[in-house]
């Protein structure tokens, strides 16, 4: 057994919050037990009869139980992403699974969902297998999305029934976008019958002239076309288009412009079936970043203008983007030193993902902590119907500790790589503990 002590809960299911002791069981990975404090240990005492209860209780449970006192911290259901890159197979030493685990963990994260931009590609069940018995190796809940096509081509449907039989939590060609509509009719009404969302990389590679800067300053500055806003609108608006004429679930990646914002927003007042995602670099940074740390900031979609980056914080804020997913993408400390045009694009973000979500969304009065706790776990549980998200008595005992105020410094990482623009930046938000099936996974 693993006792949390005088805890702030917040759960963003029941949209409970107040202070609690949490039994878990180590052996089941589920939570016995919640029990209500008035207030934190050291504040006010219980009732002297309340007080006596919990003594013997504890008492009862010293010899087998561990007991933390949190002494207030943050508690919260493990944190949820649903886009994710650990490059395993074929592309290990940027990042694996093991590490990328670690990473996750480290963030705050008990379950993530992986891309399937592999290699091999994620595109039988032979693949996805690999990748799923790995994860459960982990110590965390490793989940995968198989490919739309073969090979990512674009040409062929892979057998989604079987893949989906095996265990995908989704399917997503998620790096290149889907060009043949009558194929991603068929393949959003396979993945309906099937219950599976569909999530797409929303780049239009005819409009780009170079990927991951914003053909606006940034491209100016580096004397290049950059890839334009009219990238994205385009393929959202007729991704939203097929979606709702098909009924399924439609999930937008990385959304990075106002115009695809507003797109999304118009479309969830028409269907429960429309949903988004938004990234920290995209409601942290602008365009002006990669002119100040070059590749370290280039991404596909690129970072943009300030009036995105407040679209889709009032996106997070009134609803319309549903989750945030980091779209965590090591690469190689080598590969980032390449002339901006040529290097890949892509940043990590699950060690910085909570932190700049306090940051930038709850100290400057965007979302509440339970927004923000809700956008990161229980929203994306949600849509890849996943048992995560919540903190109740039977549920999984997947749940994050920290401290909201505490400060640190970005500064080294669990993952592989370190291809961050964040590095040397203060930030508050320390996590003290993720706990996964009940077993602490991670320590600060």
């Amino acid at each position: 057994m693993l006792l949390l002590k005088n805890g702030y809960m917040i759960d963003p299911a029941s949209k409970t919050e107040g202070y609690r002791d949490i039994l878990l069981n180590t052996e089941t990975g589920k939570i016995e037990q919640i029990r209500q404090r008035e207030t934190k240990a050291g504040q006010a005492a219980d009732s002297s009869r309340e007080s006596d209860i919990h003594r013997k209780q504890e008492n009862l449970l010293a010899e087998e139980t561990e007991i933390v006192d949190l002494n207030g911290q943050i508690v919260a259901p493990g944190l949820v992403d649903v886009h994710v890159h650990f490059r395993d197979p074929g592309f290990t030493y940027k990042e694996d699974i093991d590490t990328g685990a670690k990473a996750a963990a480290k963030g705050g994260f008990t379950s993530v969902v992986l891309m399937a931009n592999t290699k091999p590609t994620v595109d039988t069940v032979e693949t996805l297998r690999y990748v799923l018995e790995k994860g459960e190796k982990t110590g965390i809940h490793v989940y995968s999305c198989a490919n739309v096509t073969m090979g990512m081509k674009g040409k062929e449907l892979t057998d989604m029934e079987a893949l989906s039989a095996c265990g995908a939590a989704g399917f997503t060609d998620d790096g290149i976008p889907l060009m043949d509509e009558e194929m991603l009719r068929e393949a959003l009404r396979r993945a309906a019958r099937l219950n599976r969302p569909v999530s797409l990389h929303e780049e239009n590679p005819a409009l780009i002239a170079n990927n991951g800067i914003n053909a606006g300053k940034a491209a100016a500055h580096y004397g290049i076309g950059g890839s334009p806003r009219e990238a994205e609108i385009s393929m959202v608006e007729r991704d939203i288009r097929i979606a709702l004429e098909e009924n399924a679930d439609l999930s937008i990646q990385h959304i990075s412009t106002k115009e695809a914002v507003e797109l999304v927003r118009q479309a969830k007042r028409q269907s429960r079936h429309i949903y988004a995602e938004a990234a920290p670099h995209h409601f942290t940074l602008t365009e002006d970043a990669v002119i100040r740390h070059g590749a370290l900031a280039k991404m596909n979609p690129p970072l943009r203008c300030e009036e995105d980056r407040m679209a889709v914080i009032e996106g997070l804020r009134d609803g319309t983007i549903d989750m945030i997913a980091t779209d965590h993408a090591p690469h190689s400390i080598e590969e980032k030193k390449r002339p901006v045009t040529e290097a890949p694009s892509g940043i990590i973000g699950l060690e910085t993902a909570l932190s700049l979500g306090i940051r930038e969304l709850v100290q400057k009065g965007y979302l509440t902590m339970m927004e923000l706790i809700c956008r990161m776990s229980y929203a994306p549980a949600k849509l890849y119907h996943l048992d995560a998200g919540y903190i109740k008595a039977g549920g999984p005992a997947d749940l994050l500790v920290f401290d909201a105020d505490k400060m640190w410094t970005v500064d080294k990482f669990v993952s592989k790589a370190c291809n961050s623009p964040f590095v040397g930046e203060r930030m508050p938000g320390i996590i003290s503990y993720t706990i996964c099936d009940g077993k602490i996974v991670y320590r600060g």
